[in-house]
C-alpha cells in the first residue's frame, strides 16, 4: 500500500502527465477539412495599397514589398496598422505567426472596429491572441460588441490544435446580414447568428480592419498576474496573406460602393457558404468547440447571474 506521501506524489505526477498528454493532443489532433477554403476565394493585398499606419510606425516592418508585415512590441511602444477602406459587411482574413517563447501579458489582435468613428456606440469583431508563460499555450479569444454594448463582453476562449509560433495560420472573419463566423485555417470555431436575441447587439455600422500588438499586462495573462517582461523581448508577430472583401464605404455618401448585377447590396459575399454553415463546417465547428474551447461567457453565471438573451437557449 502506498504511503500518503507516495500517494500524493503519484497523484501529482499523474496530473502532470495528463496535462502533458492534453497539450500534446492539442498539437497533434487530426483536423477535419472544411468543405471549401474560403481564403482561396479572395486576392492577397499588399500593405501600401490597402493599409496605413495606426500607431508605433517605427515598430512596423514591411517585407517583400509589403506582402508580409512584422509588428513589434518593445519597451518603448507597441504598434498597429489599419485598412484604408471602411467596410460594411465582408470577409477579412490574415495569416499570422505569433511571438515565440515567453510572452505573458502580450496581446496580438486582428479585428474590425469603428471605435474611432463611434467612440460611445461602436461595433467590433475581435480575434485576440493572449500571451503565455513558458511552456504554456497561447489563448485565442473571440469577442463582439454591437452598438456600444461593451458592458456585455461576449468572449469565448480557445486553445489551438497547433503551435501558432512555428508557422503561419489563417484567421478569418465572415460578417454579413446573416451571421458572424470566426474561422481558424478555414474551420469555423464560432458562429453568432443575426437573430432576434442579438438584434440590438449585432454589429451594424461600417468598420475598418486593424492589426495590433500591445501591452495587456493588466488583464491578458491570468487576469493580470503575469505582466509583460521586456527583458525577454522584443515580441514580434508576423502578418501575411491579408484579405479584405467587402462593401467599401464612401464616407461622403450613405451608400456602400458594391453591387450585385448592378443593384446595391450590403452583402458582398455571395453563395450559400456565406449565408449558413455547411454540414461539414458545422461538424468542424462542433469538433473545435468540444475539444478546444475552455471559456464561454454563456457559461459564466458568476459574471452573468442573468445570462444575456442570446445565451438562453439561443445560438451563439
Amino acid at each position: 500500500m502506498l504511503s500518503i506521501t507516495h500517494t500524493a506524489l503519484y497523484v501529482a505526477f499523474s496530473l502532470i502527465s495528463l496535462v502533458t498528454v492534453a497539450s500534446s493532443m492539442r498539437h497533434n489532433s487530426p483536423i477535419p477539412p472544411p468543405t471549401t477554403s474560403l481564403t482561396d476565394r479572395f486576392p492577397h493585398l499588399g500593405f501600401d495599397a490597402a493599409f496605413t499606419y495606426l500607431f508605433g510606425g517605427k515598430n512596423i516592418k514591411k517585407i517583400n514589398d509589403g506582402s508580409c508585415v512584422s509588428i513589434t512590441l518593445d519597451n518603448s511602444s507597441g504598434c498597429g496598422f489599419k485598412s484604408k477602406e471602411i467596410y460594411y459587411y465582408g470577409f477579412f482574413s490574415a495569416a499570422i505567426k505569433l511571438p515565440s517563447d515567453y510572452s505573458a501579458g502580450v496581446v496580438v489582435a486582428f479585428y474590425v472596429s469603428n471605435s474611432q468613428v463611434y467612440p460611445h456606440n461602436h461595433d467590433e469583431i475581435d480575434f485576440e491572441f493572449l500571451g503565455h508563460e513558458k511552456r504554456k499555450d497561447w489563448a485565442l479569444q473571440t469577442n463582439i460588441y454591437g452598438n456600444g454594448s461593451t458592458m456585455t463582453g461576449r468572449e469565448e476562449k480557445f486553445y489551438l490544435w497547433f503551435d501558432p509560433t512555428i508557422d503561419f495560420h489563417e484567421y478569418s472573419i465572415v460578417w454579413n446580414q446573416y451571421h458572424i463566423v470566426f474561422l481558424v485555417d478555414n474551420i469555423p470555431v464560432r458562429e453568432v447568428s443575426h437573430n432576434e436575441a442579438m438584434s440590438r447587439a449585432y454589429p451594424s455600422k461600417p468598420m475598418s480592419v486593424y492589426a495590433t500588438i500591445w501591452d495587456g499586462s493588466d488583464w491578458a495573462t491570468h487576469g493580470g498576474k503575469k505582466p509583460v517582461n521586456y527583458k525577454v523581448g522584443p515580441f514580434v508577430a508576423w502578418f501575411k496573406d491579408l484579405e479584405m472583401a467587402g462593401c467599401a464605404w464612401n464616407q461622403t455618401s450613405p451608400a456602400a460602393s458594391c453591387s450585385k448585377r448592378g443593384s446595391l447590396s450590403r452583402d458582398p459575399v455571395e453563395g450559400n457558404e456565406f449565408m449558413k454553415l455547411s454540414e461539414q463546417q458545422q461538424r468542424g465547428m462542433q469538433w473545435a468547440r468540444s475539444k478546444f474551447m475552455f471559456y464561454s461567457y454563456c457559461n459564466d453565471l458568476k459574471r452573468f447571474p442573468v445570462l444575456p438573451m442570446e445565451c438562453r437557449g439561443g445560438k451563439v
